[in-house]
Order: structure tokens, then C-alpha cells, then sequence
């Protein structure tokens, strides 16, 4: 089913004076919809007949305040909302170029996004007064993976030209390059001091240092499920869509295309955990064998840690929004043993979400909400309505913002 509006807060998230917890976690429900988040597309059949296109929201960002998120979507728009209102604040097109992976700066007034159509030019654009600021050129493929630096202007994007960029926002020239074997997906740590790299087709991941990135990683890892050889043989293999650390750096969360996230040690390179419970959102095909590379429209932002980085959200091609416990992941040290299973973590908890597939989940780094997307938009906050023991003891663990 659909998710019904609440009327808790009348949509709008407050601030968090609490601990993350399972029951807070458990009673979060939709507060917000927004039905028109996307233009619907043409018709299905020639002549104006039929239902019209399904489109969706491919990528969304809260700024580091979290009192704002843009989304972009495939209708070739951008919009901006109030996470604090719970209001739509304005609608800015790009029909021209097309947008995706938005990303805000350190200001609340810009972002950056990756095109669409036309050209793989990175955009740098100001909400305040809709202009380009900076154009990034160098890719010859579309860009799939981009990210801003936590602490400064650089921000680096991966493409489908098999290489990694690095830019800085105040010079249109590309400052670091690395040329990869296939496509790669890229993910600062917490510090920026690190960035991590994943190779598709290799199950590598390329961990360097920011300062050094002209040399060779410091580490490798090998992203290898043992627990994929009982399923099938040969083992599908993985592909993945998106890469988070966690906010201690000491965690790599790997989402992937298929029914499975992992969980992986930063600093060994240890297969700590096996997220299952959703359905991938890669198109299943009748031919075989079924590719296992997402289709247009399948963003790889369906899956991100909670601010604390004791909970995961995901999504799924049923619409559903999982939650994740994370808290007792188990210790791995010593030599990488790729024949160890990894922990099976079952969600803690599967929402009804969307009618159509869930494609993109955020908490917001400063408030206690979330943000799902798919066809539409929806804002969740926890529902006051719950266990009054529940609640009281949670209120007792107040520590201040996350």
C-alpha cells in the first residue's frame, strides 16, 4: 500500500534531542506526501492514448543543516523542500541538460549535479537565483557516482568512461585523475582524508589517500560472498551502485544491485555483514542470463546509513522501506579469510512504502526524519503515538543533535 499522512507534526520533522534506538525506529511513519514530486510522462501508445509514462526521483540530498532537500528526477527537474515546513519551496528545470546526483556544497544555496543528456558536463548551480556557476568538463561517458568532500570544496565523480575525477569547486580544471578498468563508484570518509574507490567486474575497492591519490591504493579489498556459491553455480556476481562510510570510518556499506547490501571492514578489508529483506531494484530479465546492471531510472542512493551509523535504510522494487540494526556487527582481525561468511542481518523492520519501487532513502543528518522517493516523495518521522514506556525511555538517553 501506499504510505497514508500522518498528522504528527503536520509534516514538519523537529529537532533530535534523542539517541537512535529500535523502538524510535520502529514507529516511523509517512508524514508528508508529495504526489506531484514528478511530472508524469508522455503516453504509453501512439496517438496521446494510454496511461502516461511512469517517472521517478533519482537522486536527493539534504544540505548539511538539514533543513533543505533537493531531489532530481526524470522529468528533468530539480526541486527544493523544507524539511522543517514540510513544504515544497520551488521547481527549477534543466531541460536542456538534463540532471541527476544532486549534491549540495557547504552552502545551503548551491549544489552540483551530473547531466543527463547533451553532454557529461558536471554543473555547478545556484538555487538562489537558478544560474551556472562553474562548469566541470573532462568525462566522456556519464557520470554515476559523485560526492562532496566533507570538509572542503573539493568533490570527486566516477563515470562510465572507467575513470575518477577530482575538482574543486573553485576551478573548472580536473586536479587528480585516475583511469580505472571498468566502472568505477566513488565515497569520501567522514574526514576526508580517505576516498574509496569500487571497480565493478573486479569486486575491488580501492582505498587512497586524498593527499596521495597519484599513488597506488593503500589497501585493496575484495568484495567476495561465499554464502552466493549455495545459491548458484557460478556464484552471481555483485554489482555494486553505491558505497557510504560509516561516520567513524571504520565501516564501508556496499549497496548493490542485487537482494543483498554488505557491510565491510575499512581497515582490513573484512566481509563483516549480509543485508537481505528487500528486492533488488537491477530489472529482473526473462533472457538468461538476467544482466545484473541497473537500468535508467535505478540510481544506487536506495541504501545509507543513519547520521550515528547504527542503522541502515534501504529500499526495494516492491516499495517497501527497510531498516536495518547494525549496532553489533561482530569483530574480524588478522589476515582476510574470503571464505568466512558474512553475519545474515535481517531488517529490523519492513515499512509500507511506495506503490512503485523505493529508489532513494536519506536520514537527515540533523533531524530525527527520513526521506524516501520513488514516484513520489515522502517525508517519515517517528510516530508519537507509541509505547509511552518506549518513548519515556528514550527520552531519558537526551544527549543533544545527532
Amino acid at each position: 500500500m501506499p504510505p497514508q499522512p500522518s498528522t504528527s507534526n503536520n509534516g514538519a520533522a523537529v529537532p533530535s534531542t534523542i539517541l537512535l534506538a529500535n523502538s524510535i525506529m520502529n514507529r516511523f511513519k509517512p508524514a508528508k506526501i508529495f504526489k506531484s514530486a514528478v511530472d508524469p510522462g508522455p503516453p504509453t501508445t501512439p496517438g496521446g492514448q494510454g496511461r502516461p509514462t511512469a517517472r521517478h526521483i533519482t537522486g536527493i540530498s539534504f544540505d548539511d543543516r538539514g533543513d533543505t532537500l533537493v531531489t532530481a528526477s526524470e522529468d528533468e527537474t530539480f526541486r527544493l523542500y523544507n524539511c522543517k515546513t514540510g513544504k515544497t519551496l520551488k521547481t527549477l528545470y534543466s531541460k536542456k541538460y538534463g540532471v541527476d546526483l544532486p549534491r549540495f556544497t557547504h552552502k545551503s544555496t548551491t549544489i552540483v549535479h551530473a547531466s543527463t543528456k547533451e553532454d557529461d558536463t558536471i554543473r555547478y548551480h545556484s538555487l538562489h537565483d537558478n544560474k551556472y556557476l562553474q562548469y566541470f568538463k573532462g568525462h566522456k561517458g556519464k557520470v554515476i557516482s559523485l560526492e562532496v568532500s566533507p570538509v572542503d570544496d573539493g568533490f570527486m565523480s566516477g563515470s562510465v568512461d572507467k575513470t575518477v575525477r577530482l575538482w574543486d569547486l573553485r576551478s573548472p580544471a580536473c586536479r587528480g585523475l585516475l583511469n580505472l578498468p571498468s566502472i568505477p563508484i566513488v565515497a569520501y570518509d567522514s574526514t576526508g582524508v580517505v576516498f574509496a574507490v569500487a571497480v565493478n567486474h573486479y569486486s575491488r575497492i580501492l582505498l587512497y589517500d586524498q593527499a596521495n591519490f597519484d599513488k597506488a591504493p593503500f589497501l585493496v579489498i575484495t568484495l567476495e560472498d561465499p554464502t552466493l556459491a549455495r545459491v548458484s553455480y557460478p556464484p552471481r556476481p555483485i554489482y555494486m551502485t553505491s558505497m557510504a562510510f560509516s561516520s567513524n570510518g571504520k565501516y564501508l556499506l556496499i549497496g548493490c544491485s542485487g537482494d543483498a547490501h554488505y557491510v565491510v571492514d575499512a581497515f582490513e578489508g573484512h566481509l563483516i555483514a549480509k543485508l537481505e529483506g528487500h528486492v533488488g531494484l537491477e530489472r529482473r530479465s526473462i533472457n538468461s542470463p538476467p544482466s545484473i546492471e541497473p537500468s535508467r531510472g535505478c540510481s544506487g542512493e536506495e541504501v545509507s546509513w543513519t547520521p550515528d551509523s547504527k542503522y541502515v535504510l534501504g529500499g526495494s522494487l516492491d516499495g517497501k522501506i527497510l531498516i536495518w540494526d547494525v549496532q553489533n556487527l561482530p569483530g574480524r582481525s588478522g589476515e582476510v579469510d574470503l571464505k568466512i561468511p558474512p553475519m545474515l542481518i535481517p531488517p529490523l523492520t519492513a515499512l509500507d512504502g511506495h506503490p512503485g519501487p523505493s529508489r532513494c532513502l536519506r536520514f537527515n543528518p540533523r533531524l530525527v526524519m527520513m526521506c524516501s522517493a520513488g514516484a513520489d516523495l515522502a517525508f517519515w518521522l517517528p510516530d508519537p503515538s507509541g509505547d509511552p514506556d518506549e518513548i519515556a525511555r528514550d527520552l531519558l538517553k537526551k544527549k543533544g543533535p545527532l
